[in-house]
């Protein structure tokens, strides 16, 4: 799967390059933290391509699976958010909000038994998985006037009917296109 996902943002990235467009609209990007949680891989774009400062909307994937003789774990999660650039040239302030789907499996297997837990802690208790996380963003965006290496940098609230925690944080590297 994480392969897929991976070949997928690839050829993306090469078919919009070699469109050669001059101000770049889109960017795929590496968070670690965030809305993504743990990290993801994720692609953002304008919803009007003739004003980088429009409304946008940004998804991903994220997770990771674990196995041993007695015990297999694993963590999907799909943040999709909606943002705001404001800024000039290449440095913006980013502002959005949105949910990120999560889906948690833990199993036991010692002494032929198979327990499995769905509940997921991290942070906030989600309680049994599938569940949502509500997410907000305020940050600074780098994005290069005709394209390549972007930066952000985020504060990433999180929330869900257990809680909110303000202090949760991402940082992004990719491309933006």
């Amino acid at each position: 799967m994480t392969r897929f996902i991976l070949s997928t943002f690839v050829f993306l990235i090469w078919a919009e390059v070699s469109k050669a467009q001059q101000v770049p609209r889109q960017s795929i990007y590496l968070e670690l933290g965030g809305a993504g949680l743990a990290y993801s891989v994720n692609y953002d774009f304008r919803f009007d391509k003739a004003n980088q400062q429009s409304w946008g909307m940004r998804m991903g994937a994220g997770g990771w699976a674990t196995r041993s003789d007695f015990s297999s774990e694993s963590l999907l999660t799909i943040p999709v958010q909606v943002n705001r650039l404001f800024g000039k040239r290449k440095h913006f302030f980013e502002i959005g909000g949105g949910a990120t789907f999560i889906h948690y499996r833990d199993r036991d297997t010692w002494n032929n038994s198979n327990f499995e837990w769905r509940n997921f802690n991290f942070i906030l208790d989600s309680g049994d998985t599938p569940a949502f996380m509500g997410t907000l963003n305020m940050g600074y965006r780098k994005v290069p006037e005709n394209g390549g290496f972007t930066f952000r940098a985020n504060l990433t609230p999180i929330f869900n009917h257990n809680g909110f925690w303000p202090l949760f944080a991402g940082i992004s590297f990719g491309y933006a296109f």
